[in-house]
């Protein structure tokens, strides 16, 4: 197949004075970016969690803010006193090819963090082809597109046919890339795509990235919060502050020449990690009662049901089998693995908000008179009681319109005293947010609100999936300094993580899950952080 590189037109990217207000907000998510992109260039987007970056980014791909048609979207307007029901507002201008990004939607093509998200049809070669059909690109030039755009990122050995449901993360997160290529775009946007993702998957993600970007001489403009992964591919680093670019030029330089900057806004500067304050070793479990507060005993986990066919049972087909793990007080267990081994299943089930396959889920004395001890047939009141839990995906928890609101949540239903809210609110950076509606925060934000929320309901156990996604090093450490905190008072913790340095600070446990052998999973000790 001859090369279509050629159909790449390598985009260009300007901003004067550009800012950005969500409708709902006082204060705007980007104000006083000043930004230029040559067509070709490859470009790293730092900042602090919250600072705009990803706010940036769907800009230039042209999907914030149809509602506001009347906010000049090409000349600058006046700052004013705005009220939390208005509308979006912008202010400067942001050009992609001298145009409005929204007005030159297909330029950009967008890839997001959450693989999940993205995944639109059932098979991929349809996936891949959705967004072309939608820019009308002739049918007979899209399954031309599809095909060499899964070569490009190294899925071709998939029939078109194969199943979007029976892709890994990094596979997911591919083809995302490959449905993006098959529209042709002129720059590249990527948004934390490896954020959720094993080290492997990370890495198929990066390389796929690079050989796209080599032979298409796209513009790429990536946003990540770890920074050695992506600053061998890139030409420049640009460092985004609350008021504008901190710092800008080429990777060495910025990061040589501005290291205490970087810390401080809480860049992942490579080869540092942040201080956190440790376990307390003085802590002893026989001091809070020795009883295992959360065991799994043969364990087999499945998200589906099982099914009838005429009179015959059809059991669940378990993704994760024969798993044996213990906590007690103060305890901490870090399940790792990678993508597709079960591992967020294996979670809610031991949250019991999943029924097992097979196996047993033991909470402990149970909180009601004939609940018995599987948590997965205790009434919500008792639950969230006992067992807290941060779903993957952050929206999936919120209930409310404001973040002040999400944090009273959990205390008014078991009618407890909320006299953490305005602690974890100063702790996780949510204070200048009480009044926003959580759908609007960022990434990160909306990670830190979610772990707030079951942290207000002083659960006994915490079960959290992915907790440090999209932070930056001043959040991450303030989190897991957080959590430490916990674990000394006697809280016990259950953490998915691809997060090694997490998994370190931790300390405790390690559940070591693999896709390839469902049979047996036993936690391994490792020594405390």
């Amino acid at each position: 197949m001859a090369s279509s590189a050629a159909a790449f037109r390598p985009a260009s990217v300007r901003a004067q004075g550009w800012g950005w207000r969500h409708a709902g907000r006082s204060t705007p998510a980007v104000r006083g970016l000043d930004l230029d992109i040559r067509p070709g260039e490859r470009v790293l987007l730092l900042g602090p969690s919250g600072a705009g970056k990803s706010t940036v980014l769907h800009a230039l791909a042209g999907v914030l803010g149809d509602n506001d048609a009347g906010a000049a979207p090409h000349a600058a307007t006046a700052p004013r006193a705005v009220s939390d029901t208005e509308e979006s507002e912008q202010q400067g201008t942001l050009l992609l090819d001298g145009l409005d990004p929204r007005a030159a939607r297909g330029r950009a093509g967008l890839v997001q963090q959450d693989p999940e998200s993205q995944v639109v049809l059932s098979r991929i070669g349809d996936d891949v082809a959705f967004g072309a059909e939608n820019l009308a690109v002739p049918r007979e030039e899209i399954w031309p597109r599809v095909r060499e755009a899964l070569a490009d990122v190294g899925l071709s050995h998939l029939p078109l046919w194969h199943s979007t449901a029976e892709l890994s993360g990094g596979q997911k997160q591919r083809l995302a890339l490959a449905g993006v290529l098959a529209m042709r775009p002129g720059i590249i946007l990527l948004d934390e795509p490896t954020a959720n993702l094993d080290p492997a998957g990370v890495l198929e993600v990066r390389d796929a990235v690079e050989r796209c970007v080599e032979k298409t001489g796209a513009t790429l403009l990536v946003v990540e919060h770890r920074v050695s992964v992506w600053k061998d591919l890139v030409d420049r680093i640009v460092v985004l502050g609350p008021d504008g670019v901190l710092s800008d030029g080429h990777p060495g330089a910025v990061l040589t020449h501005n290291e205490d900057l970087l810390k401080a806004a809480g860049v992942w500067v490579p080869g540092w990690v942040p201080e956190v304050r440790g376990r307390n070793a003085t802590v002893m479990a026989e001091d809070l009662g020795n009883k295992p507060l959360l065991s799994a005993m043969d364990l087999a986990v499945s998200r589906t049901k099982a099914t009838r066919r005429g009179f015959r049972r059809i059991p669940a087909v378990p993704v994760l089998n024969g798993v044996n793990t213990v906590l007690k007080h103060g305890e901490a267990l870090s399940v790792t693995g990678p993508n597709g081994a079960g591992k967020s299943t294996f979670a809610l089930t031991l949250a019991g908000l999943l029924a097992p396959v097979s196996g047993q889920v033991n909470a402990g004395e149970p909180l009601a008179r004939g609940a018995g001890t599987d948590p997965y047939r205790w009434k919500p009141k008792e639950l969230i009681e006992r067992i807290g839990t941060v779903f993957q995906e952050p929206e999936h928890q919120f209930v409310t319109g404001k973040v002040i609101d999400e944090l009273h949540f959990g205390p008014a239903q078991l009618g407890r005293g909320d006299e953490r809210v305005e602690e974890l609110m100063a702790r996780l950076r949510l204070e200048k947010l009480a009044d926003a509606n959580p759908y609007t925060l960022s990434g990160g934000e909306k990670r830190r609100l979610s772990v707030a929320t079951v942290l207000a309901a002083h659960p006994d156990v915490l079960v959290l999936d992915e907790p440090t996604f999209g932070q930056d090093a001043n959040t991450w450490a303030e989190l897991a300094s957080l959590l430490t905190e916990l674990l000394d008072a006697g809280t016990a913790v259950v953490a998915v993580t691809h997060d090694a340095e997490f998994t370190h600070v931790l300390g405790g446990a390690q559940l070591k899950l693999s896709p390839e052998a469902h049979s047996e999973a036993h936690s391994e000790r490792e020594a405390q952080a």
